[in-house]
């Protein structure tokens, strides 16, 4: 007995599972359940399709020809369609000048577009504002200046300064866009605007011609507009001839004076 409690000790003690005692129930004779298959058992290869990827290289040679030939032609017409309404909504060039037919064709009426690029049209002139003085000596003669280049000086401030004012840059074509919108194309104000756009225009002169000798009695002002020539390698002819519309003579008066003019004018008078 004591040999077989120290043999059992030892069996116990030499690192081997115990097996399980018999519960007296037969092993069911169903198939027994394996473990998930490893790599290269062949219980994990997915099918061939799934092997070969998704998407267009699942198909058959067939389908994968005319697909890719659908696609085609689908980016061949879109690319043709961005075309004809970028040309569409683009400033008249020459490829619309040439094209214009075929690109009419294509818009109406199913694509037919109701805005502009660069709405509602860029600049093709050169808009240019002079003026010229009436001028009054102390012996009572008269002169008139010549012609004075508002927008040139303008220019010749703006040109290689990187930070030009606010004003060379806009106050001269504010000022022409606040006068020709508030009045009648023979010059006649639109009530209240009409008025104040001609006090602006005037004092904005005035402000140009404070160095001149003399004092201003009346100014004159005119735009000038000069097509902008077409490129050297277009074709097309473009008139270069400048047009002019001249403005009525309006009588200075004292509050259109910079203040400086008007201290000039009352030490003048003493």
């Amino acid at each position: 007995m004591d040999a077989y409690v120290e043999k059992g000790a030892a069996d116990a003690d030499d690192g081997r599972p115990t097996p399980p005692a018999d519960t007296g129930r037969e092993a069911s004779s169903g198939p027994v359940a394996q473990p998930p298959g490893r790599p290269g058992d062949g219980l994990d290869t997915p099918p061939a399709a799934e092997r070969a990827g998704g998407g267009i290289m699942a198909l058959s040679m067939p389908y994968q020809v005319v697909l890719a030939v659908a696609l085609a032609v689908a980016g061949v017409f879109a690319c043709v369609h961005l075309a004809m309404v970028f040309l569409h909504v683009a400033p008249s060039n020459t490829l619309t000048k040439r094209h214009g037919q075929a690109v009419d064709d294509w818009i109406y009426p199913e694509f037919e577009q109701n805005w502009k690029l660069f709405a509602p049209n860029p600049l093709q002139q050169n808009v240019s504002v002079e003026v010229r003085a009436e001028l009054v000596a102390a012996d009572g003669s008269r002169r008139t200046t010549g012609w004075i280049d508002l927008t040139a000086q303008d220019a010749e401030a703006i040109r290689h300064n990187p930070m030009p004012s606010h004003a060379q840059q806009n106050e001269l074509r504010r000022a022409v866009d606040f006068y020709l919108n508030s009045h009648s194309e023979d010059h006649t104000p639109n009530g209240t605007r009409g008025r104040l756009s001609e006090e602006y225009m005037r004092r904005i002169a005035m402000l140009r011609l404070a160095d001149r000798s003399g004092d201003v009695e009346r100014v004159q002002l005119r735009t000038v507009t000069r097509a902008v020539p077409a490129p050297a390698w277009s074709t097309e002819k473009t008139d270069t001839a400048p047009s002019y519309r001249d403005f009525p003579w309006w009588p200075v008066t004292d509050a259109d004076r910079p203040a400086g003019a008007d201290r000039s004018r009352t030490e003048a008078g003493r």
